[in-house]
């Protein structure tokens, strides 16, 4: 129910876009965008533009990553929305592996939502912080894969809220 009404949210481009525009700036003057969410998937991509670009005329591999990481994000944030003990989350390691020149909208797609589900009811279950590497896939209009991100979370329960 809770990752239901966080996807209503995450849907609606207005309210998600005030999200962004005051929590990450910089993805969203980059033109990052959230272009679909479930409880299994995300989709997000970053465009090829002046913002985005680097000097040799691709995708910056920063605005890459940024995209990469919301769509894992996006994922962890619908899946801790409204969990009692609330969950904090971090990133604690990213890794990415660059194939194609990136020279056109890149659509990155992490398919990890239910693993990353159950990791999160671990860690509340445990009381103690877990890890969770989500793979995030970069690929063009056509399907060609440009880049791959691996991004490692950590979650845990909140001391404060699993004491009560």
């Amino acid at each position: 129910m809770a990752f239901k009404e966080f996807q209503q949210t995450a849907n609606h481009r207005f309210k998600f876009g005030l999200f962004m525009l005051y929590k990450l700036p910089s993805a969203f003057f980059c033109g990052v965008r959230l272009r679909s969410i479930s409880e299994k998937a995300a989709v997000v991509s970053v465009p090829f533009k002046w913002l985005s670009q680097n000097p040799f005329r691709s995708i910056y591999f920063a605005c890459q990553a940024m995209a990469a990481e919301m769509s894992t994000g996006v994922l962890a944030l619908g899946h801790i929305h409204g969990r009692k003990p609330a969950v904090s989350m971090l990133v604690t390691s990213i890794k990415a592996e660059f194939v194609k020149k990136a020279t056109e909208r890149i659509y990155f797609t992490c398919e990890d939502g239910e693993t990353m589900q159950q990791c999160i009811a671990s860690a509340i279950a445990s009381g103690e912080g877990k890890t969770f590497t989500a793979t995030s896939t970069g690929r063009t209009k056509g399907g060609e894969v440009v880049s791959t991100f691996t991004v490692e979370w950590s979650f845990k329960a909140k001391a404060h809220a699993v004491n009560q």
